[in-house]
């Protein structure tokens, strides 16, 4: 355990969160005590913001590290930003000589890095200005300036110009064969809630008539359709066709550019599925194996086989999708770098259009000790071979990284990458990670985004996560985004 102490400030969050970069077994202290104990002291000399970090055990001072920012003329909400960046810096410095965890992404602990790539090619920033801001004042290693610079590179074709009367929308089916081990998402599974599916569709039918009225009423073009879950195919043919065929009755959708569904699961896709899809001109489809090897698919919970998504995927060959998907998960349970060399070279044979890379491994921080024993430390370095594993192989398969996050309160904030073949980039994807045009998004569990650009403003409107509500309360949800939507009309 670390003791924490604060003195000058009482930004504990901010703290918290980069030590949780490093370690989760820590506390804050309100005077020096016995052990390993970490002092942060902040204060302000001739408009200069100066802290200072250091690092006892049992009260001997082992190793300390200063920073300094000026503040002259900076604004309140500025001096309170450069602030915090000024401390993370300094304790950063301090937990990186005593803990030695691998921290590529520096002092960042959002889950967005390339948001700021995409502000610094906004004020015309050279890539040499970029790359030495993103090592000084960050600290990024170099392999990941290097990444981040190439999406962002890759983003802004389709994020610019912006176009504020442009939004995506996401329809959400909350519903699953079954539930995944590691899911976080909306996914009731069909053996409690199968029954509530047609009743489902017919009051998020309801909630996509209300949400055509706001679009004419305030002039909104849907650029992108994303229909994602749970897992959408996890609705009956019927039922997915009576929904597509009300988005496109409600919605002007004649300018579309993609429209996204999530076949997901091999166990939930059949022909006449897929076919439903195709009739209505669904331009992009994922189908998620997470992982290639038969063992480790019913440890997760999942009821096929591998052999059972090769024929899902040579299925929707057949049928006429040219733009698929696939989803895998790095670090799943007891997978090695070659099993996941394995679900690689799978995958590799199949040549998806694009490919979307998790990061599991050492799930949560909180699960993590910064004493690491052997078997924890061995995953953790066995994770940043499989992430670079993964990259060798999409390299090798033509695609591109073109969107990227990561995995918030983990060790050392790994990445989440999509790539893709050069023209098959999702843009749906895109948009939302980056967050530069509004998100609309119906049906249980889902969240809205409105962004408001001109502003740097983002407010959120979620829906109930309950089906039995979502089913009860569709006019409240459809009420909720119109308050949200008309009180900022210009």
């Amino acid at each position: 355990m670390i003791g924490v102490i604060l003195k000058g400030h009482d930004y504990k969050y901010e703290v918290a969160e980069l030590i949780k970069l490093f370690t989760t077994t820590f506390e804050f202290i309100e005077q020096k005590s016995f052990g390993r104990m970490l002092e942060n002291v902040l204060y302000v000399y001739n408009d200069n913001v100066i802290s200072k970090t250091k690092y006892y055990e049992n009260y001997e001072l082992k190793f300390e590290f200063a920073d300094h920012v000026k503040i002259g003329g900076l604004s309140e909400q500025e001096i309170k930003k450069v602030t915090k960046e000024c401390i993370k810096r300094s304790m950063f410095k301090v937990l990186q000589n005593r803990l030695h965890t691998y921290v590529p992404w520096g002092i960042l602990t959002g889950i967005r890095p390339v948001k700021i790539v995409h502000t610094l090619l906004d004020e015309q920033k050279s890539d040499e200005e970029i790359r030495e801001i993103l090592k000084e004042k960050y600290f990024i290693m170099d392999e990941k300036i290097d990444l981040a610079l190439e999406i962002a590179k890759r983003e802004r074709v389709f994020i610019y110009p912006i176009d504020k009367n442009k939004i995506s929308l996401y329809v959400g089916i909350p519903f699953c064969p079954t539930r995944c081990y590691y899911c976080s998402f909306p996914a009731n599974p069909l053996k409690q809630f199968g029954h509530l599916r047609k009743e489902y569709v017919e009051k998020l039918i309801l909630e996509i008539k209300g949400m055509a009225k706001i679009l004419k009423d305030t002039n909104k073009e849907i650029e992108t359709l994303y229909i994602g879950g749970g897992t959408p195919t996890a609705l009956e043919h019927e039922d997915l066709d009576t929904l597509i065929n009300a988005l496109y009755k409600e919605l002007d959708l004649s300018t579309i550019k993609e429209f996204t569904v999530e076949a997901g699961r091999p166990d939930s896709i059949t022909r006449e599925k897929l076919e439903v899809l195709k009739k209505h001109n669904v331009s992009r489809i994922s189908i998620n194996p997470q992982t290639m090897n038969d063992e480790t698919l019913q440890k997760i919970g999942r009821d096929h086989s591998v052999a059972d998504i090769i024929d899902c995927f040579n299925m929707a060959r057949e049928i006429g999708f040219d733009n698929i998907n696939m989803d895998l998960i790095l670090g799943l349970v007891d997978e090695d770098l070659e099993m996941v060399r394995n679900t690689l070279e799978e995958i590799k044979k199949l040549s998806p259009e694009s490919l979307t890379v998790h990061t599991l491994a050492v799930k949560r921080a909180s699960s993590l000790k910064e004493n690491l024993d052997k078997y924890e430390l061995t995953r953790y370095e066995e994770m940043i071979k499989m992430i670079d594993l993964s990259m060798e192989y999409a390299k090798n398969m033509g695609l591109n990284p073109y969107y990227m996050y990561r995995q918030k309160h983990m060790l050392g904030n790994l990445e989440n990458i999509g790539y893709a073949k050069e023209g098959y980039e999702c843009i749906y994807n895109i948009q939302i990670m980056e967050e530069k045009q509004s998100n609309y998004a119906l049906g249980a569990g889902s969240i809205s985004k409105f962004v408001y650009v001109d502003e740097d403003r983002i407010e959120r409107v979620e829906n109930v996560k309950n089906v039995e509500q979502y089913i009860d309360r569709v006019d409240e949800m459809i009420e909720r985004k119109r308050k949200e939507i008309y009180q900022n009309v210009n």
